[in-house]
């Protein structure tokens, strides 16, 4: 823990570049405990406050700009991949799609302190189609926040965080296993959070064959796409779905209960349809099912009569939901 610490005061501007880089890109390292100790040493003038807010915000200037640019060339589908890298992956991107759509790029200038959002924002904002102008105006300012609060903070309580990091020199490699055993606890915590989330919207999914089944034997489903406002504006709804956007309730009162209603998202393991579904079988429509796959899983099922027609043949078209009125 002392040849730790010797090298934090040595080598702590690359270091603070470092974890802050990779924190940033979607790993759970914790960046911010970081820098608070980086603003004590900084009291103790063994860093320069500068060097260290500079890599603090380079590091998250880098990281946000490549996402950034990840999200305008691939849009959906690089959200899918960081919320399946996350530790919360099941209600990333609908919790994401939610804040992204009530703030907009002015969201970036407080992400970084909402785990979970700092690293889903910028690529948000580049599959929204927010200018290069636009997202540096306000990622630059909130990685300059964030990284600023933590120094400040290390600061002012330097002569607390000096006496931790002192008895924890002074430990060896007890001071190791215990911030081991912390951090171990904490991935238990979320692994264990993740666990009771996905058990109470356990519930039978529907497979893209069992519905094409429901098709052909004449069954007239109706498809309820539970996504977001701003996922549906990323990428358009199933023909003739009925659009939930958050409100349940009206949806409700305009379905039958003797149908089969399928309802689909496109996040992580169905978690949105399966907890839209759940909710609707609580209310007496037994025939209430999410999709297992969801719009990706209907969009692959029918992609290939969505190809472009030989000449002279007349063009295909996917199946449309069936109306309900």
């Amino acid at each position: 823990m002392a040849s730790l610490l010797t090298l934090l005061r040595e080598y702590g501007v690359l270091i603070v570049f470092a974890v802050v880089l990779i924190e940033q890109m979607g790993l759970p390292i914790p960046a911010f405990p970081l820098l608070i100790v980086a603003g004590a040493l900084v009291a103790g003038n063994e860093l320069h406050w500068a060097a260290v807010l500079g890599a603090s915000l380079l590091a998250c200037s880098v990281s946000d700009f490549f996402w950034f640019r990840a999200g305008r060339r691939y849009g959906k589908r690089i959200l899918k991949l960081l919320c399946r890298i996350s530790l919360s992956p099941d209600y990333c991107v609908s919790q994401t799609e939610d804040n992204f759509r009530r703030w907009g790029p002015k969201s970036l200038l407080v992400a970084k302190f909402v785990p979970g959002f700092n690293t889903i924002a910028p690529p948000m904002s580049g599959a929204m189609g927010t200018s290069y102008m636009r997202f540096l105006g306000f990622s630059v300012p909130g990685g300059l926040l964030w990284s600023g609060s933590g120094i400040l903070i290390g600061i002012y309580f330097s002569a607390s965080i000096e006496q931790v990091l002192d008895t924890l020199s002074t430990m060896g490699s007890t001071a190791l296993a215990v911030l081991g055993t912390l951090l171990a606890l904490f991935v238990l915590y979320k692994y264990v959070e993740r666990k009771r989330f996905q058990q109470a919207v356990q519930m039978e999914r529907i497979t893209v064959d069992e519905l094409k089944q429901l098709l052909l034997d004449g069954h007239e489903p109706i498809l309820v796409d539970a996504r977001s406002a701003t996922a549906q504006s990323l990428e358009p709804a199933v023909p003739g779905a009925v659009l939930v956007n958050g409100d349940l309730s009206n949806v409700l009162q305009a379905l039958p209960k003797d149908r089969h209603i399928i309802v689909y998202c496109s996040c992580p393991n169905d978690v949105t349809a399966a907890h839209v579904a759940k909710q609707m079988f609580a209310q007496g429509y037994e025939y209430a099912r999410p999709l297992h796959g969801g719009l990706d899983a209907w969009n692959n099922a029918f992609a290939h009569e969505l190809r472009r027609p030989r000449d002279g043949e007349a063009p295909a078209h996917p199946p449309t939901a069936v109306p309900h009125g």
